[in-house]
């Protein structure tokens, strides 16, 4: 997923880093808006900051969690 910021700056992660996402069909995901927070998918419920893709965090899946 590549963001391009207000500043000019884009920011690159792979989707594996939010599982909704990367499970979610392509309509889905394109069905995004965007806050002065950050980006918004309702029918994926997934919500994701603007300083949380600044500071490189990310959803960590459940299942590596446990490991």
């Amino acid at each position: 997923m590549w963001v391009t910021l207000e500043d000019g700056r884009t920011i690159g992660v792979p989707l594996a880093w939010y599982p909704r996402l990367l499970k979610g069909s392509p309509d889905a995901r394109q069905a995004c808006f965007i806050s002065p927070s950050g980006l918004h998918w309702d029918e994926l419920d997934e919500d994701i900051s603007i300083a949380s893709l600044l500071a490189g965090r990310f959803e960590t899946p459940a299942s590596a969690r446990a490991a």
